[in-house]
């Protein structure tokens, strides 16, 4: 059995895991999404600690999913990770910086040391409410636009403007896909706050954000879709490794991957229900048909960016030194190795489903946080 897996399979393999955990890690932003409401749900302290504490309880694995997904990426495919980092460093700073805010934010916010006040706390999660997501959007439509670098005969990498990745934002592609993201995961916060949250004020506004984050979300998340469908893509030949630009080559990975198309329909049909479901009949537990579709529709666009003959990271710069899934990728032994310890991820992930049925297992109210011995 050993002897079969060859080097393309591993490849292959840990781009699925990475784009699995990307969706995951995008489903999971709805904390940073709920954070952009702090202020505009809770009318007074006490409902603004209830959104904070309602969010808190879930910040941690979002975190957790970061790092996880930013480690499996790095090991698996190191050349991207030292090219993405080490010439569009700005963004991923920009990045790191507001996940940094969230965490001191949690930690301090209701500290009896707190000299800055609550609402300082609540304002830098806000700001990574907004930050975060819409930053992690445009770095991930570089995989489809392209990036402004290039690469010497020994991979050193050199970024073509001062920007080192800001430049990222003058694409419309990329705004495109960044306020999606944004909006995405400020519904399905809004969705999650409803659900978790005992309070009728707080779903009353709740229900009513819901309608215009919903319309602005399809409206950027089409956009994306289909200008990307349309427009070229980078095609790499799979016995030279040339990469050359190919008309609708997005369209074409979706076409000569039924399997994959369908799971990115599936998606798209499983966020839309969730959307209808509680816009019109007001179904409290619209989250899990909305966040099981972002997994599968990010899923989804993360394979295609990947598979069939995809430059997964191109280079608008010079064709030639894209990255494929096949040029920067870790050795044999490497994947090989992470392969075994990826054999626990099933059991990671039913601890995660269990830690968080118990958190969830009873709503927020204003008795508990009077009287709750541990509050954010």
């Amino acid at each position: 059995m050993t002897a079969m897996i060859t080097h393309i399979f591993l490849q292959d393999y840990w781009w699925f895991i990475v784009s699995l955990l990307g969706s995951i890690l995008v489903f999971l932003m709805f904390v940073q999404g709920g954070q952009t409401f702090i202020f505009s749900l809770g009318r007074n302290p006490l409902q603004r600690s209830m959104v904070v504490n309602t969010l808190g309880r879930k910040w941690e694995f979002t975190f957790t999913t970061l790092v996880t997904f930013g480690g499996a990426f790095f090991a698996s495919f190191p050349l991207f990770y030292a090219t993405s980092f080490g010439g569009a460093y700005w963004v991923w700073i920009a990045i790191l910086f507001s996940f940094i805010l969230q965490a001191v934010s949690y930690e301090f916010r209701s500290k009896p040391s707190n000299i800055f006040g609550t609402r300082t706390f609540d304002f830098f999660l806000t700001l990574n409410g907004f930050m975060g997501p819409f930053l992690i959007g445009v770095a991930v439509a570089t995989f489809f636009t392209g990036a402004q670098f290039s690469l010497n005969f020994m991979n050193q990498v050199k970024w073509e403007t001062p920007w080192h990745g800001l430049e990222a934002v003058l694409n419309i592609k990329n705004l495109a896909l960044g306020f999606a993201v944004l909006f995405l995961v400020k519904v399905n916060g809004l969705l999650y706050i409803s659900n978790t949250i005992d309070d009728e004020s707080v779903t009353t506004l709740c229900d009513k954000k819901l309608i215009y984050n919903s319309a602005l979300f399809l409206v950027f998340f089409l956009f994306f879709v289909i200008s990307i469908l349309v427009a070229e893509g980078y095609a790499v030949d799979v016995t030279s490794g040339k990469v050359s630009l190919e008309k609708f080559k997005y369209l074409h990975n979706f076409l000569q991957l039924p399997v994959i198309l369908i799971l990115f329909l599936a998606g798209v049909v499983a966020v839309l229900w969730g959307l209808i479901s509680a816009v019109f009949m007001n179904n409290r537990n619209a989250i899990w048909f909305t966040g099981s579709g972002t997994i599968a529709a990010v899923l989804s666009l993360l394979l295609i960016a990947g598979y069939n003959g995809t430059s997964f990271y191109p280079s608008a710069f010079n064709l030639q030194n894209s990255l494929t899934i096949r040029n920067a990728s870790s050795s044999f032994f490497t994947l090989k190795t992470m392969s075994i310890v990826s054999i626990l991820i099933p059991f990671v992930l039913a601890y995660i489903w269990y830690a968080w049925s118990s958190i969830n297992n009873k709503k927020i109210t204003e008795e508990e946080l009077k009287s709750g011995e541990h509050k954010y």
